[in-house]
């Protein structure tokens, strides 16, 4: 049982954003069906594999059924018809054009089941010069600006940890879908969500290119205040090659601790705009040199300053925080990361994913 209990779901998606906005919706109590080709998805068979299954695919499929469907084939169509008509939700991943050529684009589909909210998540979107265009990730974000402030210190952009357009994409999927549940509820009709990387990720550069937004010149990392110009945000080095962080700009933070490291006189230059506060960046770089990672950590635990270590990912999965939300959970002997949206009411138990054509 969940919040979304006897809601139906089809989901074509592969690789990461689709699966990841179905699993959420599964995790709610959803009936998700995940259609795959005869080969599966190709996320089954990414390393590294834990008791018999990828990690990736589990922890993206959990709580889901598997179909194995051809849609090339008559029969694989007519499954997938009959499906539809009991659905409430359909989800498919495919560039524009595919679903409309496999005879499931969404006026078919809205034509035989009004009342069914039919999400398309794509690169750029269903209609526009970049429509048909190839990408994932990377180039999205490349494309949208994002990747030209994630440089290093020689200024060449690098390759980002963290997959923004992907993640971007999962959760507007997801709030289009359930905002478009709720407008059922009053018309009795579904809608189409396009849904496109570029535009999910687009909106979140406000706070670090308003002077391009408003028509002017595109952002530097050395002089933003959240990319690297402001010496209470940023990443310093320690005495073992390690680094810690300082996370608020604040101006209480910066007197807080340059107070405690005795250089009042500085607090006036964490005031300054980004990009004027060399001083204080460099006076920073050289103290925290002085110290481990781990030194500092206990240095800093009775000051209240926004900062933080960096951990690796093993360090940031066996920190205790995790352990007391709950957050990391081993079932089955295998390891699954529990959802952020979870209601006391409800509770969540881990649910394996599911083998191929298990469903």
């Amino acid at each position: 049982m969940g919040k979304l209990s006897g809601i139906k779901v089809i989901d074509l998606t592969q690789f990461l954003p689709g699966p990841m906005m179905t699993m959420m919706m599964a995790d709610q109590g959803a009936e998700v069906i995940k259609v795959e080709p005869p080969a599966g998805d190709p996320a089954r068979n990414q390393a590294p594999f834990e008791a018999g299954q990828s990690v990736w695919f589990r922890n993206l499929n959990r709580g889901k059924a598997s179909r194995v469907l051809d849609l090339k084939s008559d029969s694989g169509r007519d499954a997938l018809w009959a499906m539809i008509d009991g659905a409430d939700v359909f989800v498919e991943g495919f560039r524009p054009g595919v679903m409309t050529r496999l005879g499931f684009g969404y006026d078919a589909v809205a034509a035989r089941n009004p009342r069914i909210v039919y999400c398309s998540i794509s690169a750029f979107g269903q209609s526009g010069a970049l429509a048909h265009h190839p990408a994932h990730d990377l180039a999205v974000q490349a494309l949208a600006g994002f990747l030209s402030v994630n440089d290093g210190a020689d200024g060449a952009p690098a390759v980002p940890g963290a997959p923004s357009a992907d993640m971007a994409a999962g959760l507007t999927a997801l709030s289009a879908v359930l905002t478009a549940l709720i407008g059922r509820e009053r018309t009795g009709r579904g809608d189409h969500c396009d849904v496109a990387m570029f535009d999910a990720l687009l909106p979140w550069c406000a706070h670090i290119a308003g002077d391009a937004i408003a028509g002017g010149q595109a952002p530097k990392s050395t002089t933003q205040r959240s990319l690297g110009g402001a010496a209470f945000y940023q990443a310093y080095a320690t005495a073992d090659g390690r680094h810690i962080t300082l996370g608020g700009r604040e101006l209480k933070f910066a007197t807080n601790l340059l107070t405690a490291l005795g250089r009042p006189d500085l607090i006036a230059i964490a005031e300054a705009p980004a990009g004027e506060q060399g001083a204080l960046i460099a006076f920073l770089r050289e103290i925290f040199a002085t110290r481990t990672r781990d030194e500092w950590v206990a240095w800093f635990a009775d000051k209240d300053v926004a900062f933080a270590p960096v951990f690796d990912f093993r360090e940031a999965l066996d920190a205790p925080h995790l352990a007391e939300r709950g957050l990391l959970v081993e079932a089955g002997s295998a390891h699954q990361i529990a959802p952020a949206i979870r209601f006391p009411t409800d509770g969540w138990t881990p649910r394996p994913a599911p083998e191929l054509g298990d469903g």
